[in-house]
């Protein structure tokens, strides 16, 4: 089983939010409250109390500091955490988010790396909000991490160097290339600390991912807001037998019935350059009864953007849709088996269980039978054949098909597909 924590960002998120949502959770407060000891620092406490935020109870976590320190260079902020006890994956962890915010900083504010004072992270409570959610996962046994798409405020609040828009310019720095919601609220729901936890712990954001669910916790924001300023925490698991990973992709859609056809070729290719994991099209009735063709991209997050802005410039369309979906795919692996013809791809995929399918290369085997004027399915039953044979070993630790494709064949990447 895979144990799985996805963080339901209702009203944002803040580092004492998702600490509240762990203990919520069932992460023991006394366990937490001893392995933070380790950081070696004095001058904090822990104070956690049951609230209520439009009749929701959550727990709502204080970071208790007699710190006349509050700003740290993040040389400063690596040494407390190099100097610590904590587990080594939890240093290790705790300096690369720590890191990333402070590059963040650095860029926003044009100063090096290593002499900007860090404002936001400087201060003894948000070391402790950082080190504390990743011990906190540690003590529920999370294997995976994700989350909704993220909410964003609006107004302004105040900062060292005065008044800011909101949301933070380091909080938008953070969420480049995740998913993210506008809101009506004039507040700050997405802090620079829980943003750069959740940006960096999470596989994903998206729906919540299919999982059997054990443990629901709420986090208690600050603020009383119109809607439950509660940051709520599913804990579920998932059975690894089908060797399959749950990921957040993006599907862009249009409409189309005015393009040339000798058109699609073009823009599937420079789709599937430009990185989608599969395009495809469909034929439908438009209205007044105009036959179209339905285009359908999918894609990582990330480059949504840019494979939309394809959309829009290689074909007439005035609009794309675009909807968050979950994928699970099977682990897969490209290996080359050698035939009497050739050598061929074979895409072979994980079922679990140490069974496994496979699929040669349909542009392998379509060239070696040009090159022998034999049919096709002669090849493909050959490749199928070796297939089979290299079959059980594939998933194998230090698993190898032995020399590399020869520099006349075209073997250097798979065909793009789903």
């Amino acid at each position: 089983m895979t144990r799985i924590a996805y963080f339901d960002c209702l009203a944002g998120a803040s580092g004492d939010m998702i600490l509240g949502a762990l203990l919520d959770a069932g992460a023991p407060e006394a366990d937490l409250r001893r392995e933070l000891q380790a950081l070696h620092l004095p001058g904090f406490q822990i104070h956690s109390r049951i609230v209520l935020k439009n009749g929701l109870k959550a727990v709502k976590v204080d970071v208790l500091v007699e710190d006349e320190t509050t700003e740290r260079t993040l040389p400063q902020i690596l040494n407390i955490l190099a100097d610590s006890k904590l587990p080594a994956e939890v240093r290790t962890q705790a300096a690369a988010i720590c890191r990333r915010l402070g590059e963040v900083e650095a860029e926003i504010h044009g100063q090096p790396l290593e002499s900007v004072h860090l404002h936001e992270l400087g201060g003894l409570d948000t070391i402790v909000d950082i080190v504390g959610t990743l011990l906190g996962l540690r003590l529920l046994h999370i294997d995976k991490v994700f989350a909704s798409p993220l909410p964003l405020g609006g107004g302004f609040t105040h900062s060292a160097h005065g008044p800011l828009p909101l949301p933070a310019p380091a909080v938008l720095a953070l969420l480049e290339g995740v998913p993210v919601r506008g809101s009506t609220l004039e507040f700050e729901l997405l802090t620079p600390t829980g943003a750069v936890l959740l940006t960096s712990l999470a596989g994903g954001f998206g729906p919540i991912p299919g999982m059997k669910l054990v443990k629901t916790g709420y986090g208690a924001g600050g603020r009383d807001l119109p809607i439950p300023n509660v940051l709520r925490l599913l804990i579920g698991e998932q059975d690894d037998s089908p060797a399959s990973t749950l990921e957040s992709l993006v599907l862009l859609e249009t409409n189309l019935d005015d393009l040339n056809p000798q058109a699609y070729e073009l823009l599937m290719e420079r789709l599937f350059q430009a990185g989608a994991l599969d395009v495809f099209l469909q034929p439908i009735q438009m209205k007044k009864n105009r036959p179209g063709t339905l285009v359908a991209v999918l894609c990582p997050p990330q480059i949504a953007d840019s494979l939309s802005a394809i959309l829009f410039r290689e074909t007439t369309t005035l609009g794309v849709r675009k909807q968050l979906v979950e994928r699970l795919s099977l682990q897969r692996e490209i290996r080359v088996v050698e035939t009497p013809y050739g050598r061929v791809r074979v895409k072979y995929a994980a079922l679990g269980q140490g069974q496994v399918k496979f699929m040669p290369e349909y542009e392998d085997c379509r060239e070696l039978a040009t090159r022998h004027a034999v049919p096709l399915r002669q090849v493909s039953l050959a490749a199928e054949i070796a297939a089979q044979k290299l079959a059980p070993g594939v998933f194998d630790p230090g698993f190898s098909t032995g020399s590399a494709p020869s520099s006349g064949e075209d073997l250097d990447s798979p065909p793009p597909g789903e």
